[in-house]
């Protein structure tokens, strides 16, 4: 996809950046630091000054139904896999949207989508891929970097432009479920009854996660209504 590419030196959120501006054009808003980084709901995102990658997308899909709008993140998801699979193996979607490398995370999106009628208006995609930080000082559990993966320092440039070429929300993403960490096997989770073991049955068209119990019963999740344990 074609972005306009805007840097800054440090912001509050590269999400709040576009927010607080009428941009008409596809844009991608890229900063060396976040001062309130975060995640979904009151999750911080910890990055080292100028070592990572991030940034935000401003979208603006073209007659896009809202009952499709998870097509936006499968399509982003499947895009930072590809392109993180360029460097090395092992990496896998969280549903339904977190960056796993074997079973540490690598990377959040956080997608804040804009309705205006019965369709989406315009989509805002907060993305922190962790790039050549090589230590984490926060109480995350399994956070990872690519350079740690490889070895090697990345060039941040050059991934992002991949990246980006590699988005495209014109064709859906049947690679999802493909990419889906624990998709095969039983797993334990846990949601409001407690804990439990079950596999992955599929990820439905808006999002919601199909789980099958050891017992055989089939459980219907929303977002953060299931933790993986």
């Amino acid at each position: 996809m074609e972005f306009r590419q805007i840097h800054i030196d440090e912001t509050g959120s590269t999400n709040q950046w576009l927010r607080d501006r009428q941009e008409e054009d596809d844009v991608c808003v890229v900063a060396d630091f976040q001062t309130a980084g975060r995640g979904c709901g009151t999750n911080t995102w910890e990055s080292e000054r100028g070592k990572n990658l991030t940034f935000s997308l401003l979208l603006h899909p073209v007659m896009m139904p809202a009952r499709q709008q998870f097509v936006i993140s499968k399509a982003v998801s499947v895009a930072l896999c590809k392109v993180l699979s360029q460097y090395a193996t092992g990496f896998s979607i969280k549903w339904p949207n977190d960056i796993y490398w074997n079973d540490r995370k690598i990377a959040g999106i956080l997608i804040e989508n804009r309705l205006q009628g019965t369709l989406v208006k315009d989509s805002i995609i907060g993305i922190g891929l962790n790039v050549n930080q090589k230590v984490f000082l926060s109480d995350a559990p399994n956070p990872v970097s690519l350079c740690q993966i490889t070895g090697s320092d990345i060039d941040r440039e050059a991934l992002l432009c991949d990246f980006l070429q590699l988005l495209d929300l014109t064709a859906l993403p049947d690679s999802y479920d493909s990419m889906l960490y624990r998709q095969e096997g039983f797993h334990p989770y846990s949601d409001a009854q407690g804990r439990f073991e079950a596999e992955l049955v599929e990820v439905e068209p808006d999002g919601h996660l199909m789980l099958r119990t050891r017992e055989g019963s089939v459980r219907r999740y929303a977002f953060k209504e299931v933790r993986f344990c």
